[in-house]
């Protein structure tokens, strides 16, 4: 099984840029290529910057989450000042979060956790479940080229 830890956070916010998904979860790659064109788009129109200039600290996020029906991820900061025209402020209880740490390449680390979290840890604890609502991934610059992450998804016991 893949490695992890269960641990306490306190509720927190997040400021986030995000899009509906279309693509088909089942297909990775274009999920992938979905995330990475906004991405992409965010970091040409100066959105990226925007939330670069507000933040907290130097984490990036990854949020997934279900919003009326719909799948969205969304790139999002930490911040103490409002971005007007932000897609949306994201909410995270105050809960036990199932924590997935790793380390890699800055484009793909976000989907790597996050796969590992669904695919190889989640469908293994028999003890904790999914609470629903958002999870998100954060990432932060080792300085040497790769990245350090943490999936972060919240759990009550069964």
């Amino acid at each position: 099984m893949a490695d992890y830890t269960l641990e306490y956070k306190k509720s927190f916010t997040l400021t986030a840029y995000g899009f509906s998904i279309r693509s088909n979860f089942q297909d990775m790659t274009a999920l992938q290529n979905e995330k990475a064109e906004f991405w992409g788009r965010l970091k040409a129109d100066g959105r990226f910057a925007k939330l670069k200039d507000v933040a907290k600290d130097d984490r990036e996020w990854s949020v997934n989450e279900v919003y009326q029906g719909k799948p969205w991820n969304y790139f999002a900061v930490e911040t103490g000042k409002s971005v007007s025209d932000a897609t949306r402020i994201i909410e995270f209880p105050e809960s036990e979060y199932i924590v997935i740490s790793g380390n890699g390449d800055k484009e793909t680390l976000f989907d790597q956790l996050t796969y590992r979290a669904f695919s190889e840890v989640l469908s293994q604890i028999t003890d904790y479940a999914y609470i629903g609502g958002p999870n998100a991934t954060y990432r932060k610059d080792n300085g040497d080229g790769t990245f350090y992450g943490e999936f972060w998804v919240p759990v009550a016991k069964k």
